[in-house]
């Protein structure tokens, strides 16, 4: 029997993680049968460990455990002690065209996002593989998150879109997981890879010097994947976060992202390369639902006053920002000025809060999408 399409988007809120890399950020969600954490290589490509995060818990760091190029699979290790409810894998066999679907997300830094539609494919082949087609809007990051149907199983992975495609996105039938989680689990807890020549799986330890044990092709394990290694710009800022006693892997979300949590304030740092600017952007406190005229004309009159920053307002967000050339940027001038944005972050916060009634937003915790 369907069930109310906000119980199956609350329930799945629990379930679906962020997660995030140097190169990019998605989704992924909890599988609790299997105690696994699914989402595509693609969205953890080239990398032995990555960042996730939930509403449940903060930001932690976990191993991939197995990848799949050519299912556009990976599997990560679960955190200790985490405590989700439980979802279904639903087998795809009896899935129909115009069946009613819903695609979930929440990649890092947004808010969760969930898009109604409807099955208008089940036989599009991509590389021997058929995959699911659908019109649910997939949004950027979303990559690895469920498709739902309407009793609350899931029923493919959130894989790909058609660009200019007015929403036509493809994911991979749940069956594929299925038997490829059954398969990873024969390895004994191994961490294991597909070979994209023969599509045999292989573990760790099973390696020829660099090729696949069963055809003879060049195949790379998890375990020797090279760390990344930040250069330019990007490298001269994650020195100034670590001098600043912040965690660089946690904090990275994606190429020339950093997010950093001072005080009462979410400090997101962003680098445009093409540009040269590299953008702090402290979001303070919300917009409060009366005398906001007076607010306005306070955030105004204070930017007279500010030396290199800028209050404005962002949506409902109210926001201080920091703006910096990379041709003026070194280590120590960096921690100068990152050091007076959080200093006038914290500032404002609680003037907003206090004297003009703003409403609070940071939270420990991923914020809830509401």
């Amino acid at each position: 029997m369907p069930l109310p399409l906000n119980d199956i988007i609350d329930l799945y809120r629990e379930i679906v993680i962020q997660i995030a890399t140097p190169y990019s950020t998605g989704t992924g969600f909890y599988v609790k049968k299997y105690n696994l954490i699914i989402t595509n290589e693609h969205v953890i490509r080239d990398n032995k460990t990555v960042i996730i995060a939930n509403e449940s818990f903060d930001k932690r760091i976990v191993d991939v455990v197995y990848v799949d190029p050519k299912r556009d699979l990976a599997f990560l290790a679960v955190p200790e002690n985490l405590n989700m409810p439980e979802v279904q894998l639903h087998d795809n066999a009896q899935l129909k065209q115009g069946n009613s679907v819903i695609a979930v997300g929440h990649p890092f830094g947004l808010k969760y996002t969930a898009t109604q539609g409807i099955i208008s494919n089940l036989l599009d082949q991509h590389h021997d593989i058929n995959y699911i087609q659908h019109d649910a809007a997939l949004n950027p990051g979303n990559s690895g998150g469920p498709l739902i149907d309407d009793r609350g199983n899931i029923v493919g992975i959130n894989t790909f879109i058609i660009k200019e495609g007015n929403s036509i996105g493809f994911s991979l039938p749940v069956q594929h997981l299925i038997e490829t989680i059954q398969a990873f689990k024969s390895g004994n807890a191994e961490k294991g890879v597909r070979c994209i020549s023969c599509d045999n799986l292989v573990f760790e330890g099973e390696q020829k010097q660099g090729f696949c044990p069963h055809c003879g092709s060049e195949i790379t394990m998890i375990s020797e994947i090279e760390p990344y290694e930040p250069a330019g710009i990007n490298k001269t800022i994650e020195e100034m976060l670590k001098e600043l006693g912040f965690d660089i892997h946690l904090s990275r979300r994606g190429p020339y992202n950093w997010e950093i949590h001072q005080g009462s304030a979410k400090i997101n740092i962003s680098y445009y390369a093409k540009t040269g600017l590299i953008i702090g952007d402290a979001h303070l406190c919300s917009l409060p639902k009366d005398d906001i005229e007076r607010l306005y004309t306070y955030l105004l009159q204070r930017n007279y006053d500010l030396e290199s920053l800028t209050l404005s307002v962002k949506g409902k967000d109210i926001v201080i920002s920091l703006l910096i050339y990379d041709q003026y940027l070194n280590v120590e001038t960096g921690k100068e000025l990152m050091m007076h944005l959080f200093e006038q972050a914290d500032h404002f916060d609680d003037i907003l809060i206090n004297k003009f009634g703003a409403e609070k937003q940071y939270s420990n915790k991923i914020s809830d999408g509401s």
